[in-house]
């Protein structure tokens, strides 16, 4: 059993050459390491930060086909994406479920004259004009014909205005109709890529990863890489650069000398509320609507708080990328279109969170008309005495198709390589998803048989938590050589020696990653100054911390929880053992 906590800087330094190296650990990134990996490719990938921490940490938590794609002409796009999704609640049923989706509609015969112009020009015109039930009808049929795979979700349904407000009696009363279809949630988006990152290892030794690792230059012997913690370099050699650093890929491209203008990223950002008259009145369904600027947004209860959102305005990857008090009237001003008498207000507020997506270059087309497929640009990459290496970039691609996305992108690493396929991601189950039990019954039987020692509702937690992985952590919780376990002081949901676990295993660098990447808590609004001070105690045994790194981290968490995801948090107390 290999844990991601054997992979990391000094892992590749001590063995500086590989057949490719990928530069950012994305979802994307991750997927293409471990589709190599499986072909028994001699691979390494780094991530500048932590795993999942940049683009793909920012999504709306969902896994759909693209429904509003189609007035794109963008079908291909969609038949894929449709596909995946029904694959991935197949392959990574713990983490990927049925999202029941309701869009309220307004007008009946609205935009039937407006679509053919987006369709032909991708640009709204001089005045939004708000899609109406022909015309949503007519996509949620295309829609569905695109969904073949044996019945993996229901069809569409419409009601009427009445049916409509008797299952979802807080909607706006203005509205006509509403369109319900099935798309899918993504639960839990960073622990999900980390499954697909810890398959790839699995796979064996010539499969190598580290975070806070960055590309920070190029040199006829390769490429430069530096430790972002310790600040110290190393030259690395590889037949196959691929630069999967989504927004960032102009940015590295110009760190390796290769200069390049692929991308045209937009942000997008989302609230969390704890708001439970907003959740209630979602009756469970996420709500995917017209605004009335044009822009499609959600609003989508999740682990028990309600997700709103997004976006889509142009950003400079030069500045930070931050969630704005403006998005935040924005996003008021849209709950307020559907739920009236739903009151919602900045007190509600427990994370914030904005992400740039990784699109290409527009110049002049509308951020809601740019393409959200990818493609793959190839330039040779110079260096001394050998023939040239191959710089892949890697330009757009989303969530919902990162294993077909991944799939196409190894297949042309291969070919340079010269090496054959001999394994297919498609149906092969992800990480926990592995035997996750797919009935109530089964659900049953394995809370039962890992039950005895942690209790059925211990069991229970852990299998959502992690899937069928969970049993590796109630070995761990089990242990005789280990301290007894006991809840956390300050979040009862986890216990010391699970956030041990994860220390121990899942390559924590920093205090943060266990805050918002390998746990939910920040998510959910279940931070507070003295549990960041409980976990800090926790983990340092664990990664050798002394008091001065203790303290650093403690201060370097919530300032990024403060200024980056608005989280309110009490100062730390004077009196802090931890302040040094």
């Amino acid at each position: 059993m290999s844990f991601l906590n054997s992979q990391t800087s000094t892992a590749i330094s001590d063995r500086p050459r590989a057949k490719v190296l990928i530069i950012g650990a994305g979802i994307n990134g991750i997927a293409t390491f471990r589709d190599l990996a499986l072909q028994g490719v001699d691979v390494v990938i780094v991530e500048k930060n932590d795993f999942v921490s940049g683009a793909s940490s920012a999504s709306s938590h969902m896994i759909h086909g693209g429904v509003r794609y189609l007035e794109n002409g963008e079908f291909r796009l969609v038949k894929e994406s449709v596909e995946e999704r029904n694959g991935l609640l197949k392959i990574a049923p713990h983490y990927v479920k049925p999202l029941q989706t309701t869009i309220p509609i307004f007008s009946t015969f609205s935009g039937v004259m407006a679509a053919p112009l987006r369709f032909l020009t991708h640009k709204q015109g001089s005045k939004h004009v708000e899609r109406g039930a022909l015309l949503i009808k007519l996509g949620m049929v295309l829609y569905d014909s695109f969904s073949r795979d044996g019945g993996t979700v229901p069809r569409h349904v419409f009601a009427g205005r009445k049916k409509a407000l008797k299952a979802l009696p807080q909607l706006n009363p203005g509205l006509k109709y509403t369109a319900t279809y099935y798309d899918a949630a993504m639960h839990d988006p960073e622990r999900l890529a980390l499954d697909v990152l810890r398959d790839g290892l699995d796979a064996g030794p010539h499969a190598r990863a580290a975070n806070y690792v960055e590309a920070a230059g190029i040199t006829e012997d390769g490429v430069v890489l530096r430790n972002t913690v310790t600040g110290d370099e190393f030259t690395f050699q590889a037949d196959v650069v691929v630069n999967t650093s989504g927004p960032w890929t102009d940015l590295t491209n110009d760190a390796l000398g290769q200069p390049s203008t692929f991308m045209g990223g937009t942000k997008g950002s989302h609230i969390v509320l704890d708001n439970p008259e907003l959740l209630a009145a979602t009756g469970g369904q996420e709500i995917f609507f017209e605004h009335e600027d044009g822009r499609i947004v959600l609003i989508y209860p999740l682990k028990g708080r309600v997700l709103v959102g997004t976006t889509d305005l142009e950003h400079d990857m030069t500045k930070p990328i931050r969630c704005t008090e403006d998005e935040i009237d924005y996003f008021f001003d849209l709950v307020a279109h559907v739920f009236p008498t739903v009151t919602v207000n900045r007190s509600h507020i427990v994370f914030r969170f904005a992400g740039v997506r990784p699109l290409p270059r527009h110049d002049e087309e509308a951020p809601g008309f740019v393409s959200r497929d990818y493609r793959i640009e190839s330039r040779p990459l110079p260096r001394a005495g050998a023939a040239d290496a191959t710089l892949l970039s890697l330009v757009g691609g989303k969530w919902t198709t990162f294993r077909a996305l991944a799939e196409n992108l190894s297949t042309d690493i291969l070919k340079l390589l010269g090496l054959p396929r001999t394994v297919s991601t498609a149906g092969l189950a992800i990480g926990g998803g592995r035997d996750f039990p797919a009935t109530q019954a089964a659900h049953l039987v394995w809370v039962t048989a890992h039950g005895d020692e942690v209790g059925s509702a211990r069991a229970a937690a852990l299998l959502s938590r992690y899937g069928t992985r969970a049993s590796e952590v109630i070995d761990f919780l089990t242990n005789p050589s280990g301290e007894a376990d006991a809840p956390l002081q300050h979040n009862a949901a986890y216990t010391r020696r699970e956030i041990e676990f994860l220390a121990k295993t899942e390559s924590v660098v920093r205090l943060i990653d266990l805050l918002l990447r390998r746990t939910s808590m920040a998510f959910v609004g279940a931070v507070t100054t003295a549990l960041i001070e409980e976990l800090a105690l926790v983990v340092a045994p664990v990664l050798g911390w002394d008091a001065g790194r203790r303290a650093e981290e403690i201060k370097l968490a919530r300032g990024i929880l403060i200024d980056v995801h608005g989280v309110d948090l009490d100062p730390i107390s004077a009196g802090s053992a931890l302040v040094s």
